[in-house]
């Protein structure tokens, strides 16, 4: 299959479209104006069921809805369209929008180091093991899932990572022996043509650094093009440079978003796993739990299965992130356990790999352990799983039970305590960081 890729511009080309009613499009016009918006011909012809497409959770996935945003703001741009409005004024308002949506959740901006006073933007360094790199030829996507928590890379330039220089990695690199990861990240790296690949992983290669373990890269492809791993022009040489890199000791996991089951039944899915796996690849695979596509145990439980039955690794669970369209995916915390309890219930020991409910949050990926009583007062229990300070890892803490929370800014210390253990010293990591980058003049 040739790809394609359908988006604001000419989504009414699609010849499934004319299912749509006029104003389920002109939703699909509004909402696309503020939130990205683009799809490929493999979702639309091979995952999309256009018979029920309104529950469809690829659909949802991929096809602006109403709901994802607030009636104030989508009747500000619907009634601008309609009007005909002067485009600087459309794009003012849409601006003013995108940035009440919380453009930087997790203060991704706090995670960009610096190599001597220069600021590497297309560098993002949380984790003390794990460096991520963002090649500025990797930041779009085959399509764009409505839920993203990056959308400002495709949406606001001021929010946007990426860099080009494969030598400012290595320098980076060799300047911080405690990083084993280097995860290719964006946007989607797998929609890089194979000699862009080749470029940065043979300057890893050649720089020869002990401590570099393993090569992740974090793609949709799987789920949204996998032909990029077997009928792609190029897709033979980034299988036998993948093998390459293998040979010389460096691993590499593909970090693969699946969402749903189905997204695991077409066959070019199932050949572009195969491929993967022949070639020394391991495949881990993640999610977060999405109200509309998801938020059912039976559904996980499936998904889970289906992985493990085709050689992939369950890997994590993630809550929905507090950007974008949030308030339309979000699932409160105490729910989110529920259905990874039920899910994790209904399957065997090697689907158990799976880690979550996991909140990727300013100070740490905090695992949701679950709720319990503890002297007569109910609770979360919480642990880091990874952090900003490797200290805190694996630390245990407790939160007050709120059934409205949706991520750890709703949540407060119980038994009394003023804050949480790690506040003061993530307060002053900010501080730190915020007077590094105006020091620079970065904003």
């Amino acid at each position: 299959m040739e790809y394609k890729a359908y988006n604001l511009h000419n989504f009414k080309a699609i010849p499934q479209i004319q299912k749509l009613t006029l104003e389920q499009q002109m939703h699909i016009e509004v909402v696309g104006s503020v939130l990205p918006f683009k799809v490929s011909n493999y979702i639309i012809d091979e995952l999309i069921d256009w018979d029920n497409f309104e529950s469809d959770p690829f659909f949802i996935l991929n096809f602006p809805q109403k709901e994802m945003l607030i009636d104030e703001h989508y009747n500000t741009i619907k009634n601008l369209i309609a009007n005909n409005a002067e485009k600087s004024v459309l794009k003012e308002e849409i601006e003013k929008i995108r940035l009440s949506l919380n453009p930087d959740p997790a203060g991704q901006q706090y995670n960009v180091p610096e190599l001597d006073g220069e600021s590497l933007t297309g560098i993002q360094h949380k984790y003390d093991e794990t460096m991520l790199f963002f090649p500025s030829q990797g930041q779009t996507c085959h399509a764009y899932c409505t839920f993203c928590f990056r959308w400002p890379q495709f949406a606001l330039n001021e929010f946007k990572f990426a860099m080009k220089e494969a030598d400012l990695m290595i320098s980076y690199l060799k300047e911080h022996p405690e990083i084993s990861d280097v995860l290719f990240t964006g946007g989607d790296p797998a929609v890089m043509k194979t000699k862009l690949f080749e470029y940065y992983f043979n300057a890893l290669l050649d720089a020869d650094i002990p401590h570099l373990k393993t090569i992740r890269i974090g793609t949709k492809a799987l789920s949204y093009w996998p032909y990029r791993f077997t009928t792609d022009d190029d897709a033979d040489d980034l299988i036998r440079l993948f093998e390459k890199v293998i040979s010389r000791g460096i691993s590499i996991s593909v970090m693969a978003h699946f969402n749903h089951h189905r997204a695991l039944e077409t066959m070019a899915v199932k050949q572009a796993v195969t491929r993967l796996i022949s070639a020394g690849v391991q495949i881990r695979t993640q999610s977060p739990v999405l109200n509309h596509i998801n938020a059912d145990g039976d559904v996980w439980a499936k998904m889970w299965r289906k992985q493990v039955d085709l050689g992939l690794i369950p890997y994590y669970m993630f809550v929905a992130r507090d950007t974008g369209a949030q308030d339309y995916f979000a699932v409160d915390l105490n729910t989110a356990f529920e259905i990874y309890n039920k899910a994790y219930n209904q399957v065997s020991g090697i689907c158990r790999t799976v880690r979550g409910p996991s909140m990727s949050s300013d100070p740490g990926k905090v695992h949701i352990i679950g709720v319990t009583e503890v002297n007569g007062e109910k609770v979360f229990a919480l642990r880091f799983i990874q952090a900003r300070n490797s200290e805190w890892v694996n630390k245990i803490f407790f939160a007050k039970y709120r059934p409205d929370a949706y991520w750890l800014s709703d949540l407060e210390p119980a038994f009394g305590e003023k804050e949480f253990f790690f506040i003061q010293e993530l307060n002053e990591m900010r501080q730190s960081q915020h007077d590094l980058c105006h020091s620079e003049g970065v904003h």
